[in-house]
């Protein structure tokens, strides 16, 4: 008996020793051997670099020394511990951002939260609640608001949940005005949040308060007109949204009126037929999941495409039914590749 009090007061220690120090937050890329897109082969300039993966809990790590210490730790208690929980992962991925903090979110619609993986603290954190008594039930868009809160839609629950900077609730956007809302957009300029209403076929416009002031489309297949509408983002002070069934994105400007369109329905290389996540990068690219043919599309501000990343599988550069994709500070390109429970990640090393 003394001998396993002073085993458990040992693994004491040595655990809060551990606990004193973050752990640290990695990307798994494993497999990756340098991997950039175009391929060395092609004698083309490398654009993009593959950087990693992100999971869930496997992508915080303990320093070495500690890893040892830890595992030091449990083969003193043998047979006294109970067993682990199952780590914490991606389940369904859908879309995420990055915020001022560096954390980036992501929302996971099959575990109805919202992941928020912050590398600066060396901790993964789950958030679960829209309300004080209700929990996201089909969490899809997610944006940075105002004043360091998270806007996410809940196509489900039909609202726009408004998140402070901890994940507690602070209300909600478009009670009673939106039927599905899925993507979400923020023009931080004029204070507007931009919300794809699939079921509604249009893009509902709302002040940082939360008060409707504008629609944009309406149901069709002419410029300006959509077919549920998914993704959007706010770049460049254009709003992108994902046509999905028109299989093309469109582009609005600041003004709600149709300036271009990028993509039409085809079967080549380049071509959609259901598009996604949309995103651009601070050169003026635009990204664009293509997730039935599980790649990435990335085509220039003329709408001319440039290069396409992906196909069917698991390894490094392929997709399983990819939905969201966003573009942080640093220009780092994040894919959510829903099937494979995993957020991709790849360094656009500049178009120069």
């Amino acid at each position: 008996m003394t001998s396993c009090r002073s085993a458990l007061l040992l693994a004491a220690v040595v655990l809060a020793g551990c606990a004193s120090e973050p752990l640290q937050m990695r990307f798994d890329d494993s497999g990756s051997d340098g991997r950039v897109w175009p391929a060395p082969q092609t004698q083309e300039v490398p654009r993009y670099r593959y950087i990693g993966q992100l999971t869930g809990e496997a992508n915080f790590k303990a320093p070495a020394e500690q890893t040892s210490a830890f595992k030091r730790a449990l083969q003193w208690i043998v047979g006294l511990a109970e067993r682990e929980p199952s780590p914490l992962v991606l389940q369904r991925p859908q879309s995420g951002t990055v915020d001022a903090r560096g954390r980036v979110l992501v929302t996971d619609v099959s575990r109805a939260a919202v992941f928020v993986f912050d590398e600066a603290a060396g901790k993964l954190e789950l958030w679960e609640r829209a309300g004080s008594a209700q929990h996201f039930v089909a969490p899809i868009g997610i944006a940075n608001g105002r004043a360091g809160e998270l806007l996410v839609s809940d196509a489900e629950l039909r609202i726009v949940v408004r998140l402070d900077a901890e994940g507690q609730p602070l209300g909600a956007i478009g009670a009673g005005l939106l039927k599905r809302p899925t993507g979400i957009a923020r023009d931080a300029k004029q204070g507007r949040v931009f919300v794809a209403d699939t079921h509604d076929h249009d893009v509902k416009v709302f002040d940082d308060d939360g008060r409707l002031i504008d629609r944009w489309g309406r149901r069709g297949d002419q410029a300006g007109e959509l077919n549920f509408p998914t993704h959007l983002t706010w770049a460049h002070d254009t709003l992108y949204v994902t046509d999905a069934i028109n299989a093309r994105v469109q582009a609005f400007d600041s003004l709600g009126q149709p300036v271009r369109q990028i993509g039409r329905r085809g079967l080549y290389v380049g071509n959609l037929v259901r598009p996604k996540g949309v995103a651009a990068d601070d050169e003026g690219n635009l990204y664009v999941v293509e997730s039935m043919h599980d790649t990435l599309l990335v085509f220039d501000n003329e709408a001319r495409l440039l290069l396409s990343i992906g196909g069917t599988g698991s390894e490094v550069g392929r997709f399983y039914l990819p939905t969201g994709v966003w573009v942080d500070a640093r220009n780092r390109v994040f894919v959510a590749d829903m099937f494979n429970g995993r957020v991709v990640v790849f360094q656009f090393l500049g178009g120069g």
